[in-house]
Formats: C-alpha cells, structure tokens, sequence
C-alpha cells in the first residue's frame, strides 16, 4: 500500500510527523487525559483535524483549559435538560465562569429550588447517556433554518454574536458560524445549540463533579431595556472530590460574608436611606477603621511621605486635563451645575459650571506639584493622602465594603526622575508588603497589567510607544527582582501607563488584589510638571501611582473575611472584657478594667445580670481576644483567668503579669492567635 502522505508539526515543545488528516482524538488516544488540544495557543476540539506546521499542546481535564472547557460542556446538557422540560424556551447564551458556568434562558417558569433538582437530576442521567458533541460548520442561512425558533440565537447569527455578555456564542473565521451538536451513541441528535466550543469528546467526561448553585433574573445582553431572562448557575470539577473540597470553601467563605459578621460584630451597616455602596461604621468599626488608618498614616511618614489633603468636589476642566474625562465618563457621577443663576422668568443670566465628585486624587496632587518651581534636589517627592472619592458604580455590581461607589484611599504620588523610578518602585513595593505583612497577610504575588496594542480596547490608552515600552520593562525588570512570582494582565493597565498589583491571598485561599503601583508619563505632560534640572534645564517629572490598601473600606472587607471577625488583639473593637463569676466580684473586675484601661487598652466589663454562662458565650460571639474572669480563688490570689477565642483557658494570671501580656501583645501588633497566650512555667 503507499504511504500515507506526512506532514510536521510541533508537539508539547518537540518536532513531530503525523499523517494528513489525523485529528487530535488520533494524536492522543494513549492519553485518556487529554480532553482538547491547543492548536497555535486555541483551544479546538480533539475530533478536529491537526493543520500542517501547528504547534499542538494537549489540554488535561484537571487544567484550566480543561476545566473551562468542562464547565461550558456542562452548560449544554444543563440547556437541554432544561428544553426537556420547557420545550418551547428561548435559548440564550452559556459561558463558563471562574469555578462555574451559568446559562440564560427565556419563556420558562421562574427557577425554584425543586426545579433545580429536578434540572440537576436530568443532567445525570444526560452525562451518564455519554453524547458526543459534535461540531458543524454551518452557513447563515443555514443557522437561520435550523434555529428559527430560537430568536436569541437568530440574533446572534445576524450580529455574530456583538453584544453578547459571553466568548462562548458564535464562531466567526473563515469556515463561519458553528453548531454543536449532541449526538447519542445511536447517531441520533439530542440536541444543538449555535456555539464557538470547544466540548468534551462525550458528556460522560463531565463525570459527577458537578452542580446547580442558584438562579436570578438577568437580560438579554446585559441590557437592562432588553427581555427578561432566567439564568440558573453551576459549578464543575475535574472529580467529585474535588467538587466537595470546592463547596466546602463556599461554605467557609459564606461564614466569613464580611457583611453578615459586620451586622453580628455592629461594625458597620449599609441602610437604604442613604443610598447602595456607601456605608457607616458604627462605633466598633469606627475604631476598627481609626486604628488601620492611624498605622497606615504613621508608616508613610516614617518612609518619607508629605501628608496631603484636597477636595472631594472640583471643576470638570480638571478632569478634562487629567485625561479621565472622557476616559472613565461612565464611573464618574454625573456633573452637577454649579453657579448657574436666572432671572424671575426663568432665563439663564449667567452659565454655570460643571462640577464632578472626584474619583481619584491624582489630578489634585499635581496642582500641589505645580504651585510652584521644583528642583530635582526635592524629588523623589511623595504626596500621600487619605482621599475620599467617587464612582458611580450601578446598583447591582456593588458588593458590601469591596465595591462601593463612596470609599477612602490610601493614596500617594510619587515624583520622581526617570532614572530614579525603578529603585523607587521597587521601594515602594516593599514597603506595600510590609504594610500587608503587618496585618497579617503573608502570601503573595505581582500581576503586572499592560495595555492591549491590538484588542476590542486599544484605543483607551494613550501615549507613545516608546514610553509605553520603557514603563513596562521598568516594572517588570523590578518585579523580577523581588524574587515573588510575575503573572502577565494584558490589556489591563490604566490608560495613562501600565501597573503593578500586589495579589495577597487570605486565609482560605482567595486572591484579593491589594496593593497597585502605576507608571504615568502622560499626566506630567497633560498638566505640564517640571523641575529644574542640576543642568539648569527643565525637565518632565516621572508620576507614580500607588495605594497601599487599595482602599480603607475594602481593606476592611479582607480583613474581617480573613479572620472570620476574630480580629488580633491589636486591632480588636473590644480587646479585653471581664467577666466576674458572680457579683460580688464586680468591684474586683471593675478595678482590673480600670488599670487596663489607664496602659490605653480598650476593655468592657460585664456587669449584667445574665448568668456567666453566658456572659463568657457573649464574649465569645462577639470574638473578644481576652476574657479575664474573676472568682473567688482568682480575687483571693490578686490574679484573674484568661479565657481564649478557642475555648482554651489559662487560670490564676497575676494580675500585674496578665496586664503586661495584654499590653505587650497589642503593643506588637501580634497577629497569631497562639502568640496572644500567655506562656506559663
């Protein structure tokens, strides 16, 4: 027989000939691992065939291709699952989503709890049927025919797919749109749906690691004067077990909901009346707040900050020349009209002027700058700020304390000369995970955001290549330095420069991103910065964006999710109660409270008439770090008894010896829960 004809490609780093036509089913079949391939860096499907010279690596079920590619699986059979049961919805898109999926349908009953599982049920036995998914490139008019009633994906079709919340509607290139189909082992077709893919080989690949989590209403492409849809959410994992390791972290993670411990610890509340994303902090989480802001202040000074202050209201021409008018318009609130007057009928006699509340504090900060002549004897020079600001963020994005429309800043700006920026980004970065480190977070890496030079969002960033290529190797070449892990963000920089983030994790795992250092030549430009040179010249400024908290609110939120409420004794509301056994101790503990109180520890006595019982359950809900009780053998020995927020006890503590522990420990900033106990012989 004659040989095949051959062709070369690239397979997992290595050279490698393969016949004509051999698809990547055939290329891996002596690995069941292997669920898809990554042709020149896109995911494909296996069945599809390997063109000449493509540099091919395979996708594991475990990977992140692997799993987004089992989760927008997954999406399908819970749509046909759901077209069992309503066969005349309307389909409308289904993405996959970090750890999950969801799917938006039309013309169903609302999603109750019941229909959940009975969905979930239905999916089962669809992933157990083990359907292939088979994909078809199709005409337009073919799409038409085939889908002609379903109105979203007819829509979809004709726009091919702009407008769609989701990367996973429509294939465009050259071979046009695709369908998938869901084909059973008969060759018959279950079902279809309009999609770029790529799919598992089979629904048995989805295995039973996954389940529904919720359902809400949403729109048809987001937009709120569109229909009105139900979309019901999921989550899919490479295992079962590691789906149940998931829901336990869900679990935990709702435990922690800084917004449910803010209305148990009375730290802060969000009420109606004034309005959603803007908070108050009751007297608990004004001390909270005082003592994170009153560190953070203290830390900028002793690196060489110059403390600040500016409006929260200024002309919109500010914003204009900033750069962020027209850029950041829609997080901005509208303008309002400022000294504008009329006369009795009502004719404008004089204009008026647009004012805005301002989102950030940069454009203020170079007024500072700019007040009067600099030398570059001055710079660095560091302004530093706790601002307080604006974003017009809508209703249904804001989220407790870390996504606000009103929130303070920790911010500061740096002046600098270009040669000086990389040891001074690399400074500053240090001193943001000292900072992170002293309230106890630990674990990090960098993220470095770039601009997007040829995507959807290439013409929001502004300047000149070079200066955009000198920006971004400066910060890159300092984060390599720090030894910390780099992940790449393109098209994630500001318009005005690209940016380093500090991604801490907690302590369950999530990432929050914290502290950010920017990189702006452009602002100097637009307000016209100089200093004078040691050459007598005059030179533009390098301008350094950096918070070390992101925002004090937000922070707020980490913190009390990271330690479920149970805040070190340092930062603690309440860092000592007593706790008398009965009442004729009360005199005892009131006095013990009063030492206590004169060392500047913030401490509470219950005196009530509950029983001790549980008075000592009350101080433990609310997470107090020491509760000092008080009895007869405790009064007799001058001494009191630690309880802790475990349970754990350590008795008769000489009252003097317990007073220095107390104060040591807040004075150290001790953010071990096993450092805050008393070590005794």
């Amino acid at each position: 027989m004659p040989s095949q004809p051959s062709t070369d490609i690239t397979l997992d780093g290595a050279p490698r000939s393969i016949e004509e036509g051999t698809t990547g089913t055939a290329l891996f079949e002596a690995d069941r691992d292997v669920v898809a391939m990554k042709v020149d860096g896109e995911p494909w499907d296996l069945a599809r065939e390997v063109p000449a010279g493509a540099v091919v690596e395979p996708i594991t079920l475990a990977s992140e291709d692997g799993l987004n590619i089992l989760r927008h699986s997954a999406t399908h059979v819970m749509a046909q699952a759901v077209q069992e049961i309503f066969p005349d919805v309307n389909l409308g898109i289904g993405p996959f989503i970090t750890d999950g999926f969801y799917y938006d349908f039309g013309n169903i009953d609302a999603v109750t709890p019941e229909l959940l599982k009975d969905i979930e049920k239905r999916m089962k036995r669809i992933v157990k049927e083990g359907q292939s998914f088979v994909r078809r490139d199709i005409s337009e008019e073919e799409g038409q025919t085939e889908l002609a009633d379903q109105p979203y994906k007819l829509e979809l079709i004709t726009t091919k797919g702009k407008g769609a919340e989701t990367s996973a509607s429509v294939e465009v290139g050259e071979s046009g749109l695709t369908i998938y189909d869901n084909v059973r082992r008969n060759g018959e077709v279950a079902w279809k749906d309009l999609c770029r893919g790529p799919h598992l080989p089979s629904t048995r690949l989805i295995g039973n690691g996954f389940a529904l989590t919720k359902s809400s209403s949403a729109y048809w492409k987001g937009d709120q004067s569109g229909d009105s849809l139900q979309r019901i959410y999921g989550t899919a994992w490479a295992s079962k077990d590691d789906l149940k390791a998931y829901q336990n972290r869900m679990a935990e993670a709702a435990r922690r909901d800084h917004r449910k411990l803010g209305a148990e610890l009375d730290l802060f509340s969000f009420p109606e009346e004034i309005g959603p994303g803007l908070v108050v902090f009751h007297p608990k989480g004004g001390i909270l707040r005082h003592e994170i802001e009153q560190y953070v202040i203290k830390r900028h000074e002793e690196a060489g900050f110059d403390f600040v202050h500016t409006p929260e209201i200024s002309k919109g021409n500010l914003f204009h020349t900033s750069g962020h008018l027209p850029y950041y318009a829609d997080t901005m609130f509208p303008p309002m009209n400022v000294d504008e007057e009329t006369d009795a009928e009502g004719n404008v006699t004089r204009a008026g002027q647009e004012y805005y509340l301002k989102a950030m504090n940069c454009p203020m900060h170079n007024l500072i700058f700019r007040a009067r002549g600099r030398s570059y004897r001055e710079l660095p020079l560091r302004f530093f700020e706790m601002g307080h600001d604006y974003r017009y963020e809508k209703s249904g994005v804001v989220h407790g304390l870390t996504r606000m429309r009103g929130f303070t800043q920790d911010d500061s700006h740096t002046y600098c000369t270009r040669e000086q920026a990389p040891e001074e980004i690399r400074k500053q970065i240090e001193f943001f995970i000292s900072i992170l480190q002293a309230f106890g977070l630990n674990d990090f890496y960098l993220e470095l955001s770039t601009r997007d030079t040829d995507g959807a969002h290439k013409d929001k960033f502004i300047g000149s290549d070079e200066d955009w290529e000198v920006a971004t190797r400066t910060l890159e070449e300092v984060c390599t330095s720090t030894g910390l892990d780099l992940v790449p963000d393109p098209g994630g920089a500001a318009f005005y420069g690209p940016k380093v983030s500090v991604q801490a994790r907690d302590a369950i795992g999530r990432t929050w991103q914290m502290s950010t250092i920017q990189y702006d030549f452009n602002q100097p430009e637009r307000f016209d910065l100089e200093y004078t040179a040691a050459d007598g010249t005059h030179q533009r400024p390098i301008m350094l964006h950096s918070a070390k908290l992101g925002s004090v609110e937000r922070f707020i939120g980490v913190l009390t999710e990271h330690y479920a409420g149970a805040f070190p004794a340092w930062l603690a509301p309440v860092q000592v109660r007593l706790v008398p056994v009965a009442e004729a101790f009360d005199e005892y503990v009131t006095q013990v409270a009063e030492r206590l109180r004169a060392r500047g520890v913030r401490v509470e006595t219950d005196l009530s008439d509950d029983r001790f019982g549980k008075k000592i359950r009350n101080a433990s809900k609310e997470k107090v770090p020491f509760t000092l009780i008080a009895g007869g053998d405790d009064v007799d020995a001058g001494a009191v008894s630690f309880r802790f927020r475990d349970g754990s006890q350590v008795n008769q503590v000489p009252v003097d010896e317990a007073i220095e522990h107390i104060t040591r420990v807040i004075a150290e900033r001790v953010n071990d829960p096993a450092g805050e106990k008393p070590v005794r012989d």
